[in-house]
Order: structure tokens, then C-alpha cells, then sequence
């Protein structure tokens, strides 16, 4: 199934106009008190610990500087299949903050607003995501269809995974590890009610929240969603001032 890549003028007009308050809003994002670059610590508990009941002994340890928020996690145990639950720890003081300075983004590119076809499956459909640190274990991920899409010649089918109700599509390009962030990069993909055609503005391509903070465990790209061209648009990698790296 193929469909034209470039979408509508008046789309790309849209796309074009948001572009600047997307780059603001993004970066206000990343640096607030429970951005990507606030999150210090992410701690499972043990096995039958009330997570509740940590959230609140941490809090009370902590103080209530105001400083520091506590909240609860979730994720399913590759071996088990059991829930597991945790804790992370936001500083609205982080190092990650105070040494952050910007995202490096690349110049609005109107080619790369592609007009895509989104076919739905009859079913809730999960397909193997490996994550950054899960030592090459995979997490089924819920893609509710198919993306078709033709770039620059090649036909793809993407996967892009339901994130509360939002079309998340990871992809990866040549531009990793080089000009952009090496895991590959992140697009929301918006999707009117039933509508079968979709727009990817891969202008809004974004560093995944495991490029602010190594306490994330962020999906990589599947085999599918590896482009073959370089994807010269959307951020490239969080810059940081004196030095700092997150490593």
C-alpha cells in the first residue's frame, strides 16, 4: 500500500506556523519540576511491598523541602509477568536542570511533513518493543494498526504504540549516533476519530525521555520503524552547558 509522501500545502501551512511554540513548549517541558530532566531516581521495591505505603515513607524521610517529588511506577516483570512497582524521584534542582541550555533542533523542513495511511486491526494487537535496559528483553507494546507510508521510493509499514490513547511512533534513521540521539527518536502521530490518513511532521521528531535521564527505560525502534534515509528534521540532541553529560 503506498500513498504520495508530501502532504497537503495547507497542511504543511499548520504544521509550519505551530512549529516555534512546539520548540518552546518542549523545551519548558523538559526542565519543569516533573520534566525528563528532573527525574533522579527510579527504585523497585521488593516483591509485595504496598507502594502507597513507600511513596509515603519516602516523602516523610525527604521532609517536604518542596524540592523533591515522590511518585509511583509500574511495569510488568519480563520473567514473571507479574506487576512490579516503584518509586521515582523528581529534583526540580537536578544537576540535569541547571546545566541544561537546549535542545538542538533542526531548521523547519516542509519535505518532511508526509501524509501517511493509518489502517486499523480488528483487535488489540501487541508487538515485541526491546527496551534501552532491559538487557535485550522485549515489552509487548498494544499497536492498535498499521502505518503506510512511502519514502523516498521505499514502502514502509510502521508500528506506532497506543500511549494514552495517543499514536507514539519510535523510529530510527541514519542520523543516529551522529547528528541525532543514538536510540533513535520519538513522533506523535495525531489521528482524527476514524480517519484512515494521518500526518507525520517528523518536525516534531523528539529525543526520548532516556536522552535526559538515564532513569528512564525507553522502547527502541523495531526492525520496521528503521528508516533507510536520514531524517534531517525534529530535535537532535539535548545540549548541556560546562561539560555536564548525563553519563
Amino acid at each position: 500500500m503506498s500513498v504520495q509522501t508530501r502532504a497537503s500545502s495547507s497542511a504543511i501551512a499548520v504544521a509550519q506556523a505551530g512549529f516555534d511554540a512546539w520548540r518552546a513548549s518542549r523545551q519548558t517541558a523538559v526542565t519543569g519540576p516533573l520534566g525528563n530532566l528532573a527525574l533522579v531516581e527510579t527504585r523497585w521495591l521488593p516483591q509485595g511491598t504496598d507502594a502507597e505505603e513507600a511513596k509515603a515513607a519516602e516523602e516523610e524521610q525527604l521532609g517536604g523541602d518542596g524540592r523533591v517529588t515522590v511518585t509511583t511506577v509500574r511495569r510488568t516483570d519480563l520473567h514473571t509477568g507479574e506487576p512490579e512497582h516503584g518509586l521515582r524521584l523528581w529534583d526540580a534542582d537536578a544537576p540535569a536542570i541547571q546545566h541544561f541550555s537546549s535542545i538542538d533542533t533542526y531548521p523547519f523542513r516542509p519535505d518532511w511533513v508526509v501524509e501517511a495511511a493509518f489502517a486499523p486491526v480488528a483487535a488489540d494487537r501487541r508487538v515485541p518493543f526491546e527496551h534501552i535496559r532491559d538487557s535485550g528483553g522485549s515489552r509487548e507494546l498494544v499497536v492498535p494498526g498499521d502505518i503506510h507510508v512511502t519514502l523516498d521510493g521505499v514502502d514502509y509499514t510502521l508500528s506506532a504504540f497506543d500511549d494514552d490513547g495517543m499514536l507514539l511512533l519510535v523510529f530510527g534513521d541514519p542520523t543516529n549516533g551522529a547528528d541525532t540521539y543514538g536510540a533513535g527518536r520519538f513522533l506523535f502521530v495525531p489521528r482524527e476519530g476514524e480517519s484512515e490518513t494521518v500526518i507525520l511532521d517528523f518536525n516534531r521528531a523528539f529525543v526520548p525521555p532516556c536522552g535526559f535521564s538515564a532513569q528512564y527505560n525507553c522502547p527502541l525502534p523495531p526492525r520496521q520503524n528503521r528508516l533507510h534515509l536520514p531524517v534531517h528534521a525534529g530535535e537532535k540532541v539535548p545540549v548541556f552547558r560546562g561539560g555536564y553529560s548525563l553519563s
